[in-house]
């Protein structure tokens, strides 16, 4: 594997504050403050550079309030001796990025006898994946804000997988910081991958209209700036003119009294944004963004 180097500085602006307080200052999270329960089939990796470190078959019920494994992937992680607060204990890191994951014990159930107890916000799950359906279809939206909108259409039946990220502008592999500072002319957005038999694109079009103010240019509540403009990209002639037609009738209804401004563009290159603003309002415990 290749090393990851990154300043602390880099790490900081990366990680949620919870994160970067366990991975980089060797922090301990309370007891129980994450699900420590066993879920699906898949691998918990590191939430710093996500190497994969442990299978969730490894993965067991400590009763002590952190997810706790009897073993890694072979050798993902690395053991350093830690003599601090007076106490003789073997500290666990990521072998790839050295981010700091917990201890490990020698009271773990078989076959190994040992107990890898880590901090939960320094591990993220990806399950396995299952074969996607053939008839699966995108489609993208901009409507301020990409924390929830992204939390709006990931409650609609038939919507399969989101993801929030930016288009439309002319950076390449663009971050949340270079987007931010207004010169790229990426919007940010979702892109919803969706089952076409479960919900039309019309109806997903109806939750994208009723999640924000579309007349207000480059700006929703308190969040101003051109990346947060009301933009659909549309990825087949269909999209299209299933948007145009919605617009068309929203502006004659005399529901808004401004002018539409929504762009109505062909799809760009999507670049996914970081991790830690995907899904954000579900990890910090939030179902909606309503202002």
């Amino acid at each position: 594997m290749s090393k990851v180097i990154k300043s602390e500085g880099q790490w900081k602006e990366e990680l949620t504050p919870e994160q970067f307080k366990v991975l980089r200052q060797k922090g301990t999270e309370r007891p129980w403050s994450h699900d420590t329960k066993s879920g699906g089939e898949g691998i918990y990796k590191c939430a710093g550079c996500g190497l994969e470190l442990f299978a969730s078959d490894t993965k067991f019920d400590s009763g002590t309030g952190w997810p706790s494994f009897t073993q890694p992937i072979d050798d993902h992680v690395k053991t350093e001796a830690d003599s601090t607060f007076g106490m003789k204990r073997t500290e666990v890191l990521c072998a790839q990025c050295n981010s700091h994951l917990g201890h490990v014990f020698p009271d773990g159930p078989g076959p190994t006898g040992l107990r890898y107890c880590m901090n939960g916000v320094a591990l993220k799950f990806e399950e396995k994946s299952v074969e996607a359906p053939p008839q699966l279809q995108k489609a993208t939206f901009g409507a301020g804000c990409f924390w929830g909108v992204e939390a709006a259409f990931r409650q609609i039946k038939g919507v399969y997988q989101t993801a929030v990220g930016y288009a439309g502008g002319t950076l390449d592999n663009p971050t949340y910081k270079d987007v931010c500072n207004g010169n790229t002319g990426h919007a940010e957005v979702v892109q919803v991958v969706f089952d076409p038999t479960q919900v039309s694109y019309a109806q997903l079009l109806e939750v994208f209209w009723n999640k924000h103010n579309p007349t207000t240019r480059n700006r929703q509540g308190f969040d101003s700036g051109y990346q947060y403009r009301s933009v659909i990209f549309f990825h087949t002639p269909e999209q299209q003119k299933e948007a145009l037609k919605t617009k068309s009738a929203l502006e004659e209804s005399g529901r808004w009294k401004a002018p539409i401004v929504t762009e109505i563009s062909a799809a760009s290159t999507f670049y996914r944004a970081e991790e830690r603003h995907q899904q954000y309002l579900e990890k910090h415990g939030r179902a909606a963004c309503n202002l």
